[in-house]
């Protein structure tokens, strides 16, 4: 072998080696687009890249531990961290999906809000999820869910997303229950009948959604009168589209996502290298400044602009209103309620 080769050798090598060391500290974070993605990006994403030199993918999903189920049977599941909802997160840790949170890698338990930390799961965010409608487009504001299902005072097509986690309360709220029982009567077959019987009433004109960016279309389009929507994407259109889209707070569904780091994912040190960096108060603080959602560590509310903080869920106000997330239900019965929504849906 002459020197020439040898040269050529070594140098591929090296740069085999170098290549991958760079993929081992590359890192996949999986959110559910739109414009939390885009705000996501910008206060995190992008400076976290830059701080921390580890090439940061972004890939967007539309949330159900059917997916999860699927990527943690391979090795190397592909995604790191994802960003999942209250109920995915108590059952995926329960099914071995997620890995069980280091929080001396993070942030101390007791610098976050209530209901932020969990075994396999710190807080993405704080948010609600309620009633949504175009200002422009009707003459009475809706107040509550019983406008929601109210089809002589408010006629035309509404939406839900396919979920039974904001339209089976929503439904037993507009039928009278009262929000601190709802998940007493949701326990009970009798309380699953019922909410169903009063979905009955609406599924002419109910229509379905999945993506967080569907809501604010559906409103601009005019396909819809009201639709359920995460408050903060009608904060987003308002501000960016110059929408005048309003949000019913009261009886609107408070909740957090999480973090994750999947089960089996070989780059678990960058991936708490993001964690750490993305519950620093003084970057959490900004997020607001790019849409409404509240932040979950309790030094980064106070350096937010009173103004902005009427603005974003965690405000005491919208929080007297709102329904506080009940995660001990849902782990046991999403999966069922989730089927026979489908089900419903599909008659």
């Amino acid at each position: 072998m002459n020197y020439r080769t040898l040269s050529k050798l070594m140098l591929a090598s090296s740069f085999s080696v170098c290549s991958f060391a760079s993929m081992a500290d590359d890192l996949t974070v999986v959110d559910y687009g739109g414009a939390f993605q885009d705000a996501q990006r910008k206060v995190f994403y992008e400076p976290f890249k830059a701080d921390s030199k580890i090439n940061l993918k972004v890939e967007s999903w539309d949330g159900g531990l059917g997916v999860i189920r699927s990527r943690a049977a391979s090795a190397d599941p592909g995604w790191d961290l994802v960003d999942v909802e209250t109920a995915d997160i108590v059952l995926g840790c329960e099914e071995g999906l997620f890995e069980e949170l280091d929080y001396s890698k993070i942030a101390p338990k007791d610098s976050f809000i209530p209901g932020a930390t969990k075994d396999c799961g710190v807080a993405v965010i704080v948010y609600n999820e309620g009633i949504a409608y175009d200002k422009d487009k009707l003459k009475d504001s809706p107040t509550g869910w019983a406008d929601f299902f109210d089809l002589k005072k408010f006629p035309g097509k509404r939406a839900l997303r396919m979920t039974p986690i904001v339209s089976l309360p929503g439904a037993l709220i507009a039928d009278g229950v009262k929000p601190e029982d709802v998940y007493k009567v949701l326990a009970t077959e009798d309380g699953v009948d019922r909410a169903f019987k009063k979905l009955d009433t609406i599924k002419k004109d109910l229509i379905f959604w999945k993506a967080g960016a569907q809501p604010p279309q559906l409103l601009a389009s005019g396909e819809v009168v009201m639709t359920t929507s995460y408050n903060g994407r009608v904060d987003a259109a308002n501000r960016n589209d110059k929408r005048n889209f309003g949000f019913v707070w009261n009886g609107s569904m408070q909740t957090f996502d999480y973090w994750a780091i999947m089960k089996g994912s070989p780059r678990k040190d960058a991936a708490y290298k993001f964690l750490q960096f993305y519950n620093r108060p003084e970057v959490q603080a900004k997020f607001p400044d790019e849409i409404a959602y509240g932040v979950p560590r309790k030094e980064a509310s106070s350096l937010i602009d009173p103004k902005r903080l009427a603005d974003i869920p965690s405000s005491p106000d919208h929080v007297s209103v709102s329904v506080p997330p009940n995660d001990q239900f849902w782990p046991d019965h999403i999966d069922k309620l989730t089927e026979r929504l489908q089900a419903w849906a599909a008659q």
